[in-house]
């Protein structure tokens, strides 16, 4: 590198006081706007999956890696069930992303300007709303994909082969969160081997970030031996059904109007050019070009590269930083406040759809109409105060022997979590984990069954009624109240236990 390139790089690795300020302002504010609206409703269901997992930590499970369940032990043990306590990690995580993407805008060479602008982008967008709306495991697996971002933008920029010790334990935190990091390993390593970054296979540091990732991944690598590789099975289970209904359908046009803020398409699509053009960075663009092409080959569901566009937005606006002040200032003038006008307006209707900012009126109804997710939020204290009815209204002696089977992950979760403040016992369920720790001793000879239709819980079960419906006190329709709207009272499955649980295993 030339002595004018480092006293550059130099000069705009040296954050000015006003991009801190702005940049810490954008994500403190999302923060706090997230912090005061994330106790409304009440956890999805996959939320309760996690916590359900939680507390029965190990070194796996089925449907992910253990991480997510791990940090909500953590956050279990503080806040107890609390909405706002538990998501609290969620919302770090996309705080961090926003505050670290307007760093690499830094680091590629942005002003001040371009590194702010790049942080609201990335908080105007709607997957990192999304993800600290709710704790799932892609809101820390954004978080990862974001930090080897940065990371490997530090490497190529600086030259420095020690970056590859962050990049591989990013990479191995990756892994036990989300195994569709993967692909963006495909990325980096690709990349590699078509750029002039192919140079670091031969660095001991690269081999060392590698053995670092490796012995971080180990724990749920011998879990997932030990268990035959269930979570592969899994994954088959799940990609058949999305793209069965549909689920995989619009992958590219979700890229422009999902992934990251519909405004700001123009600018992550200068990034990528960029990228491309420069023949120091050009490794960076393949970690987004080779993930996107392998989901779209494998008809994966368009999120699954979201994690990658903070990146690209941050070398869009520096590169656009660049071309503005080449065009005379009226143009800026005209430019600049109709593209933030357009930045916020479409940030604000994702918020709006996406965020519970109103408990009541129009504003939570536009929610609901916009956002399936904040629908699976609502109900599942209206279904354990009607399993806790159908248990009281049953004699005693049946009462003594009752159990709660249940038929998907959610409804497991409620009644785990929710079900002891009402005496219930611990549900049995055969989705996903659940399924691999058996069911109870001594079995229950009365079942109060939800999750199954008329037809499956009289075929499953003996002498089986109708005991009460599954909806909600707010009328919204959601899986539970469209799908599994009754609750039946039923003998014994028709097949002994062992019999029964080995063909009723289930993935969801």
């Amino acid at each position: 590198m030339s002595e004018p390139a480092r006293a550059q790089d130099a000069v705009n690795e040296a954050t000015p006081k006003t991009a801190w300020t702005g940049i810490l302002l954008v994500s403190l504010t999302a923060a706090a706007l997230h912090m005061a609206t994330n106790g409304r409703y009440g956890f999805h269901r996959d939320e309760l999956q996690f916590l359900s997992d939680a507390r029965h930590l190990d070194w796996g499970f089925v449907a992910y890696p253990p991480m997510t369940p791990f940090l909500e032990r953590i956050l279990m043990s503080i806040f107890g069930l609390s909405l706002v306590g538990l998501r609290l990690f969620s919302v770090i995580a996309q705080t961090v992303v926003i505050i670290v993407s307007g760093l690499m805008a830094r680091d590629l060479g942005g002003r001040p300007f371009a590194q702010v602008t790049t942080a609201l982008a990335v908080a105007l967008s709607p997957l990192p709303i999304f993800e600290a709306t709710e704790f799932q495991y892609t809101s820390f697996a954004f978080l990862w994909w974001v930090l080897i971002s940065w990371f490997t933008i530090r490497l190529l920029k600086t030259g420095n082969p020690r970056w590859w010790l962050p990049i591989g334990l990013a990479l191995g935190l990756g892994l036990l969160t989300k195994y569709a990091i993967v692909f963006y390993i495909a990325g980096i390593l690709v990349g590699m081997a078509f750029t002039p970054a192919r140079k670091y296979f031969a660095s001991k540091w690269f081999w060392a970030g590698v053995t670092i990732a490796l012995l971080v991944f180990l724990p749920n690598l011998i879990w997932l031996f030990h268990h035959h590789f269930i979570s592969y099975t899994f994954l088959q289970h799940i990609h058949t059904r999305d793209v069965g209904e549909g689920r995989a359908e619009g992958y590219f046009k979700y890229q422009f109007l999902v992934c990251a803020n519909v405004f700001a398409a123009p600018v992550w699509l200068i990034g990528l050019y960029s990228f491309l053009r420069q023949r120091r960075l050009r490794m960076a663009a393949f970690t987004y070009i080779v993930p996107l092409l392998v989901f779209w080959i494998n008809k994966g569901r368009f999120y699954y590269v979201a994690e990658a566009y903070p990146m690209l937005l941050a070398m869009g606006f520096v590169t656009s930083e660049r071309w503005l002040t080449r065009i005379p200032r009226w143009s800026q003038f005209a430019i600049e406040p109709v593209f933030f006008a357009a930045l916020f307006f479409a940030g604000g209707f994702f918020f709006a759809g996406w965020v519970p900012l109103a408990s009541s009126g129009p504003l939570r109804d536009f929610a609901f109409k916009h956002s399936s997710d904040l629908r699976e939020e609502v109900g599942w204290n209206d279904l354990v105060r009607t399993v806790s009815a159908i248990r009281d209204s049953m004699p005693a002696d049946q009462r003594a022997n009752a159990g709660i089977l249940v038929g998907n992950y959610g409804e497991q979760g409620a009644i785990e979590l929710l079900g002891p403040a009402y005496g219930l016992p611990a549900p049995i369920s055969m989705t996903n984990s659940a399924w691999l720790r058996g069911y109870p001793t001594p079995q229950p000879t009365t079942l109060i069954v939800i999750g199954f239709s008329q037809k499956q819980a009289n075929s499953e079960f003996t002498g089986c009624r109708l005991a009460g419906h599954n909806g909600n006190s707010l009328g919204v329709k959601n899986e539970e109240s469209e799908y599994h709207p009754d609750i039946f009272l039923c003998g014994p499955p028709r097949l002994p236990w062992p019999d029964f649980w080995l063909s009723e295993q289930r993935f969801g």
